[in-house]
């Protein structure tokens, strides 16, 4: 599996500068070229001096983030809010180059005597929460006479919806949980702040910035946290005045309380949860998460944990899996089917929007 994971990022890496070297359109002059699309449904990429553009604000975080499906659920969700706002076919992403790691982590921080750029409350951290946990930034690109601009950004905020703090150092880790009222108050307010400081930045002045608030899951959820609102701020503007509603929810399948999964979808995946439990019975779990927006089933991730170990059982076990998903899980809605065991993925199942079939692969080792 380790010379698999190699092979596979060396055929990645190539594949990379493959595009860029075809591209015809990059900028020799200033060392900046532009990744090819692929796919209608990605943006173009940014490489500067044969090295892809990468943000520097991501991964910063005002502490250790637990659970890793935030990170994902952040980035995607907001990659999501910015393909609304500068389509694909218009714009090149350029991961975020105008907030800076340091930047990042003082804005992160509590403000202070020391840091009066802190978005965080002032207080000591067993009194005062902390609200804001991450952030990240999209540039988007407009291409011309070989160079590029900017003429638009995205700007995600994660907001805590539960806040962890110890009373002395090393000591136990207490929590106390957010409202939501709090959550939206403070993230708005933190919102007009962001936008205010951009807005001090030449190359922002007059650009459309969107600000996206994503709420935090808690560290044991077995699901991400999602978006709750948004603001399209146009150019010029230094605050934030006109906020829209997101409905997103995630949930993991099957789900104990039914209160808030659609049934049928509930039902759905128990069947196919059972069918396959049925002809493969050593297997440790089969879970999905469910995403939903304004109360619709949008997507399906499907993380079945086996214990096989023969090549020819996961043959076997990944066309079962295909065929038992075609007929039993939701039509019309991307699922993506993950099959691991103890020694890490063993086959990987996929069906886009419209599809009927499944697209699989099984992973061999040499």
């Amino acid at each position: 599996m380790k010379k698999l994971n190699v092979l596979f990022v060396a055929l990645l890496s190539a594949l990379v500068l493959a595009a860029c070297g075809s591209n015809d359109d990059s900028s020799s002059s200033s060392g900046t070229q532009v990744i090819s699309q692929t796919n209608s449904n990605y943006y173009q990429g940014v490489i500067k001096n044969g090295h892809y553009l990468t943000s520097k604000s991501r991964g910063v975080s005002v502490q250790q983030n637990d659970n890793q499906l935030n990170l994902k659920g952040f980035e995607n969700g907001l990659l999501s809010i910015s393909k609304d706002q500068f389509p694909t076919d218009t714009y090149i992403l350029q991961e975020g180059q105008y907030i800076d790691t340091s930047t990042a982590e003082d804005w992160l921080g509590r403000k202070s005597k020391n840091n009066p750029d802190g978005l965080n409350p002032s207080g000591s951290d067993a009194k005062e929460p902390l609200y804001l946990q991450q952030m990240d930034e999209q540039d988007f690109m407009e291409q011309s006479h070989g160079s590029l601009k900017i003429k638009g950004m995205t700007v995600g905020l994660g907001i805590n919806s539960v806040y962890y703090y110890r009373k002395e150092a090393y000591g136990a880790v207490y929590q106390k949980k957010l409202s939501d009222s709090d959550i939206e108050k403070q993230g708005k307010e933190i919102a007009d702040k962001v936008l205010q400081r951009l807005r001090q930045k030449k190359d922002l002045k007059n650009i459309p910035i969107v600000i996206a608030l994503y709420k935090q899951a808690s560290n044991d959820s077995l699901v991400g946290g999602n978006f709750y609102s948004y603001s399209v701020n146009k150019a010029g503007t230094t605050s934030v005045d006109n906020w829209k509603s997101l409905d997103i929810k995630n949930y993991v399948l099957p789900d104990s309380s039914t209160s808030e999964v659609n049934s049928n979808d509930e039902d759905a995946f128990e069947n196919f949860k059972n069918q396959v439990q049925k002809f493969f019975p050593n297997l440790s779990g089969v879970t999905a998460q469910a995403h939903y927006v304004d109360g619709t089933l949008r997507g399906l991730h499907v993380n079945i944990t086996t214990q096989f170990y023969g090549q020819s059982e996961i043959i076997s076990f990944t066309q079962y899996v295909a065929s038992t998903a075609k007929k039993y899980l939701p039509n019309n809605i991307p699922i993506d089917i993950q099959v691991s065991s103890s020694e890490g993925i063993q086959s990987f199942l996929s069906r886009k929007t419209g599809s009927k079939n499944f697209y699989t692969h099984v992973f061999t080792s040499y």
